[in-house]
């Protein structure tokens, strides 16, 4: 339990600094986890990024003040963050939709984002099947691009999207996706798009060559649509397996989402029976 145990730490920790100064780096060194698995974490068990959370607890607290207090606007807006009534106006609005002025002269409504509650619940017994294998390192070759971890989510598979639409398949077939914080520190990571080395394929304009260290790997196979299935198996990666393994914990900044090839499957990607795994490295305890 001690994984989801430090989420609930830091979300305390978030709570009681709301109005300070919050950085990832902080709360991740606070609860003794690397920010790269941190953030990863956070928004597998959570379904949104650590910024995102404070940001929407701040409006949420921001908006309370304007409704219930005389405070000036200007200055709840310092208090949580925002260095100009403008910026402050803008997310004020996309969060509650309607500015702070309308709700301080007219009542109107505001919306409420509660703090969240992280418990452990028995709920019977689960089975997730998983290896652990030594690999000796290994040469990828893909294309790269570095990604903030709060717009990952959507950035990620725009650049998939974006690698098959232009037909770059042809040169980079996509068996990997593989996402690296090597000082598992900082707001964004690199992310490549790669299959195994090859001769004939180095040189590819726009690509590049990445050697992947000698690590243990927890291995966990995933069945059916990809974009279900890895979603699923990575949120059980953190929600079950990580803070119930007794013997392994995570090893370094690396994660490898492993494709088959489509071509094998009736509806390719998408199909029931589509087969994919994600690597975890891993260390014992």
């Amino acid at each position: 339990m001690e994984w989801v145990e430090s989420i609930r730490e830091a979300v305390a920790y978030i709570e009681d600094n709301i109005t300070g100064e919050l950085s990832i780096n902080e709360i991740a060194n606070r609860v003794n986890i690397s920010p790269f698995y941190f953030q990863k974490g956070f928004a597998m068990l959570c379904g949104y990024s650590v910024s995102d959370y404070i940001r929407k607890r701040r409006l949420t607290l921001a908006g309370s003040e304007v409704l219930t207090t005389k405070e000036k606007i200007i200055d709840i807006a310092m208090k949580y963050g925002y260095d100009s009534p403008d910026s402050f106006t803008k997310a004020f609005t996309r969060f509650h939709g309607v500015t702070p002025s309308a709700v301080r002269k007219e009542g109107a409504m505001i919306k409420s984002f509660a703090s969240l509650k992280i418990k452990f619940s028995l709920e019977g017994g689960y089975i997730m099947d998983y290896k652990i294998v030594e690999k000796d390192s290994f040469k990828v070759v893909g294309v790269a691009r570095k990604f903030k971890y709060d717009s990952a989510f959507m950035d990620v598979p725009f650049f998939w999207n974006e690698h098959i639409s232009k037909g770059k398949l042809k040169d980079i077939c996509g068996m990997y996706g593989i996402n690296i914080d090597e000082n598992m520190s900082g707001d964004e990571f690199q992310y490549i798009i790669a299959e195994d080395y090859s001769k004939e394929k180095d040189g590819i304009e726009g690509c590049i060559v990445k050697e992947i260290p000698k690590f243990t790997w927890a291995i966990f196979p995933c069945y059916g649509p990809a974009s279900i299935s890895l979603q699923e198996t990575n949120k059980k990666i953190f929600s079950e397996w990580l803070p119930n393994c007794r013997d392994y914990e995570i090893a370094a900044g690396y994660n490898i989402e492993v494709y088959s090839d489509p071509k094998g499957y009736e509806k390719g990607v998408s199909d029931k029976n589509y087969y994919s795994e994600v690597w975890i490295p891993v260390k014992r305890k």
